[in-house]
């Protein structure tokens, strides 16, 4: 049932994390639809994404022992979904994971059918948040921008985040509930 795997992807700071959030703010609660959470070797902050935070050594371990379905490195970071938060899905149920562009392909040879979402914003927008955060100087930043242009991937929901959280938040809602087998 990959189908119903919805595999969110776009570059550090389209607003990925905050489009989820409103979305699965305003998604009705039901057992059928499974947000998963992610295993990060970054600790826990005020206002970020609830992620398992483990240290390097741990999240290799983990992996050594095969404790994740998906794992992937980007910007220095280490990212796991572990099997358990891709189990429901052998259930008939929806999974939804905020995924990394560059891990795709390999996610979509592993699930196959897999609907991809990616969440863009305009270089302005990218570089004013990325900005604000404060982790990375001007050129970094850049550099980020730069990346985003070489890596679109095909055949993905597109969900622009340059406006107003609520219409890009509206704007995969209702993609979602008019994909085939979408929970009412």
């Amino acid at each position: 049932m990959s189908r119903r795997l919805v595999y969110v992807v776009g570059p550090s700071g389209a607003g990925k994390d905050s489009v989820l959030g409103w979305t699965r703010n305003h998604l009705a609660a039901t057992p059928s639809i499974h947000w998963a959470r992610r295993t990060i070797t970054r600790a826990a902050r005020p206002d970020d994404e609830v992620h398992e935070a483990v240290d390097e050594t741990q999240f290799l371990a983990l992996r050594e022992r095969g404790a994740f379905a998906l794992n992937w490195q980007a910007n220095g970071l280490h990212y796991g979904i572990r099997h358990c938060e891709t189990a429901p899905l052998d259930h008939g149920h929806w999974v939804l994971i905020n995924g990394s562009r560059g891990y795709l392909e390999p996610t979509r040879s592993r699930f196959p059918g897999l609907t991809v979402v990616h969440v863009c914003a305009s270089p302005d927008t990218l570089r004013q948040r990325l900005l604000a955060r404060g982790r990375e100087g001007p050129a970094a930043v850049e550099a980020r921008i730069r990346r985003t242009q070489s890596l679109p991937p095909v055949h993905a929901i597109e969900i622009l985040n340059d406006g107003a959280l609520e219409d890009a938040g509206r704007l995969l809602l209702n993609h979602l509930q008019h994909l085939p087998g979408w929970p009412e």
